[in-house]
């Protein structure tokens, strides 16, 4: 690890100088990359790693020096992030060659651990070469690829502090690991078939009583590519917890883990071996293909194809993958497992496709635990396939779609998580909590922000425990040791909750839910809060400061505060929850508040079991647990079962994503739209009320004119988009403000997304979308965030 000596007259002229790299510089290959690039140069000194980064000191002749620092960011290694570079001139000391030293554990830590990155091409390309010795080793990784943040338990970032301590390297492998010309030069997941990690195949006993035993010889990857290929339920210990998968193309293997999984009717994700074996399935763009064969390889959402028949041999995904959805949810494989698991030239053909879902009930955090996958997957998976290599830190896949060619993420984890983000003002060191679905928790300090990787939904005790112990493993490796606390103002939320058990004597800001959409939408363009934004934030269920549930809202904010200055008129919930999984009773709750009798041709009328229409209506008429709500999401519910698209929602949002697919499916050439009553304010300086009941009735007298499902649902999407529009202009007019945030879960809905943001930057509104977060509450924790900085760490009192 030694450069050239440089000469008696270079050491009478050196400088020396001492460069601090910080960003994420560990474990992207960056202390072999100074390595090279010093011993280039001519250049003597050291590199190591830090709890902050990277220090280097660097001796020689000035120019190659100054050369060094102007290239150490611009140059430097594919997956690394620099964010800053400072240097300064130290006294030289005469050092005869540069090498690399072991880290050191003394300082605050500032050091970025990456995501976990895909499989690069040349570990591909040794896994597929017989003549490699790491030729079928479903472990093949190297600086540039592989686990990072899943495994790490500490910092800085070296092997033993991975979980790949266990395993000591081979002289082969620790050879390449002290090579400064070797691509695994310093790579800490560094293995071999000789080292291991090791896969082991167990399958489920034929008379179901005891534990799954493994297959006692064969390749373990040839034996699940079987059961796949036969219909079985396939546990696969993946990146960041346990993947249940199965054949795609298999309906009764599909309807088989669908019945396990108690999944309702929500869509499955899908593997696909290659780009080529889902291209007859989706529109594909260029970006889109981007996003599928990047480093990230989240799961993309990509639009069915309707305009070609089937394609002769080409793999069709069962019609049980994604009912009744637009899209298919589809990731490449980024493990070299994954490509084992579809076969190399010359496997046996085993299925092109694949169900690749999260290792869980619905609903529960994804499995990670070895012995917790045999417990807690048994009744959902006929056999195992998984490894000895720990994982440390639960990580799901995440999931983006593009809308107007931009990133639209829906769930960000693996290959986002732990990045940071940046902040466009100083906050306290604080950890905001976030909402109860969806969730996923930040903690920042200074002008950062780390957003958790999505945690799950808070009112299943086994999530509240993974996210204590999220909490606690990004502390550990972030500089963050929280001073305030930051959670909404809804009273029974679990997280909020947490958050007064845990303040211990800090103070907790409550935030109120929308403004913490809006806040996030701010901070993710950088707006410092100087100038108000109105922020269109729409949801489907938010405790609103009046005791409502709030969810279709105009507000005029920045990070101090809020001014409602407009909101959907509010309707009744009748049931709270019952309503939001019973969509007809939102669209009969609306046809009463518009005066329409509930007569039998209308569907939702039809659809609402006799008994229960009876005592809906009796419930509506005395006011009995009918919460108001001024819910877009839930308005969105209504109009899908007015239009006889979908009367019960077996997961979150089914209704709006069928009424989204039916608006997609609309003949050409109309463009008719209904149309909100937008009201005066109620009073002096109150919000405006935008009133639904006129779009009712026109949509009840399209329905009885003979209109189709798909007509209802387009012109009901414009209506949305031209109300977005008129009261954005309001607000100009009266304000001032042009510059609009369009948030919250319903804008996952491109359709609706796009036509806003067509209309409004058409009418010269500086537009803000949704690129680094998730509109919905799995980013609410980043408003939380700067909301409560601003308010200042006095201002909340100790729940």
């Amino acid at each position: 690890m030694s450069g050239r000596p440089p000469t008696t007259d270079a050491v009478r002229t050196s400088l020396r100088r001492r460069v601090t790299v910080q960003g994420v510089v560990q474990g992207v290959g960056f202390r072999p990359y100074v390595h090279a690039l010093a011993t280039a140069l001519d250049l003597a000194g050291h590199v190591t790693n830090n709890p902050e980064g990277v220090v280097v000191e660097v001796e020689g002749d000035p120019s190659a020096v100054a050369r060094f620092c102007d290239r150490i960011a611009v140059d430097a290694p594919p997956l690394a992030r620099v964010d800053s570079v400072h240097h300064q001139e130290v006294p030289a000391t005469g050092d005869p060659a540069f090498t690399i030293l072991a880290s050191t554990a003394d300082g605050p830590t500032r050091a970025l651990i990456p995501p976990d990155t895909a499989t690069c091409a040349a570990c591909l390309g040794e896994l597929a070469d017989p003549h490699d010795r790491r030729h079928r080793h479903p472990f093949v990784t190297c600086t540039h690829c592989g686990p990072r943040f899943t495994i790490v338990t500490g910092l800085p970032y070296d092997r033993e502090q991975t979980t790949m301590a266990a395993f000591p390297m081979c002289a082969d492998c620790a050879r390449e690991y002290t090579d400064p010309a070797d691509r695994r030069f310093h790579a800490q997941p560094v293995a071999c078939p000789a080292c291991g990690p090791r896969l082991e195949l167990l399958v489920r006993r034929a008379d179901g009583d005891g534990p799954p035993g493994p297959v006692p010889e064969g390749d373990p990857i040839a034996g699940a590519r079987r059961l796949l290929a036969d219909g079985a339920v396939l546990a696969v210990k993946g990146l960041g917890g346990y993947h249940l998968a199965c054949d795609a193309t298999d309906p009764a293997a599909v309807a088989r883990l669908r019945h396990r999984k108690a999944r309702g009717d929500k869509p499955f994700a899908v593997m696909a071996a290659s780009v080529e074996d889902i291209e007859p399935l989706v529109r594909l763009a260029p970006k889109e293909r981007a996003l599928l064969t990047g480093t990230i390889r989240p799961i993309v959402l990509l639009r069915r194809r309707t305009d070609v028949p089937p394609v002769p041999d080409a793999p069709w995904p069962a019609q049980g993958v994604a009912p009744g959805s637009p899209d298919f949810g589809v990731m490449l494989p980024y493990t070299p497992l994954h490509h084992l698991l579809f076969g190399l030239p010359g496997d046996p053909q085993g299925p092109r496709l694949l169900v690749m879902t999260s290792g869980n009930v619905s609903g529960e955090p994804i499995v990670t635990d070895d012995a917790e996958a045999l417990e807690r997957l048994a009744h959902l998976a006929d056999a195992w396939l998984t490894h000895d290599r720990p994982i440390h830190v639960p990580c799901d896949d995440s999931v983006v779609r593009l809308c107007d060619g931009q990133p639209l993420i829906v769930r960000r984890a693996r290959g986002y998580a732990p990045l940071p983000l940046p902040l466009p003002l100083e906050v306290p060191p604080a950890l905001a909590v976030g909402g109860d679905l969806k969730n996923a928790f930040c903690l920042g300090a200074g002008r950062r922000a780390w957003l958790s990787a999505h945690i799950g939904d808070m009112d299943d005790l086994a999530t509240q425990r993974a996210f204590e112990r999220a909490v606690a493993q990004l502390e550990s490796i972030t500089p963050v040791r929280p001073r305030l606390l930051a959670a909404d103002r809804h009273p029974a939320y679990r997280s909020a909750r947490w958050a007064a058990r845990n303040a211990a004597g800090r103070p907790v800001v409550r935030v109120q839910h929308h403004h913490a959409h809006v806040a996030a939408a701010m901070a993710e363009h950088g707006l410092d809060g100087s100038e108000p934004v109105l922020g269109v934030a729409f949801d489907g269920t938010g405790y609103g400061d009046d005791g409502a549930v709030w969810g279709g809202e105009f507000l005029l904010a920045d990070y101090d505060g809020f001014t409602r200055f407009g909101h959907l008129a509010y309707a009744p919930l009748p049931g709270g929850d019952a309503a939001v999984h019973r969509p007809y009773r939102t669209a009969l709750a609306q046809l009463r508040r518009a005066g329409i009798d509930w007569s039998a041709d209308l569907p939702s009328a039809a659809a609402c079991p006799a008994d229960e229409l009876r005592v809906l209506r009796r419930q509506l008429e005395r006011n009995l647990n009918c919460v108001p709500t001024s819910s877009m999401g839930r308005l969105f519910d209504a109009v899908s079962s007015l239009a006889g698209v979908r009367h019960r929602s077996r997961y979150e949002a089914q209704a709006a994503v069928e009424l989204e697919a039916a608006a997609l499916r609309a003949p050409a050439g109309d463009t008719t739209a209904y149309a909100f009553a937008v009201g005066p304010p109620e009073r002096d300086g109150g919000p405006v009320r935008a009133d639904p009941a006129p779009l009712i009735a026109e949509i009840v007298d399209d329905l009885r004119a003979g209109a189709p499902a798909e007509l209802v649902a387009v012109r009901f999407h414009r209506a949305v988009a031209a109300l977005v529009h008129a009261i954005c202009v309001r607000a100009r007019e009266r304000h001032g403000v042009d510059t609009v945030a369009l948030t919250g879960g319903v804008f996952l809905n491109s359709l609706l997304s796009s036509a806003c943001a067509r209309a409004l930057s058409a009418d010269g509104f500086t537009v803000l979308r949704h690129h680094l977060v998730p509109p919905g509450d799995g980013g609410l924790a980043l408003g939380q965030l700067v909301v409560a900085a601003r308010a200042g760490e006095g201002a909340g009192a100790p729940d």
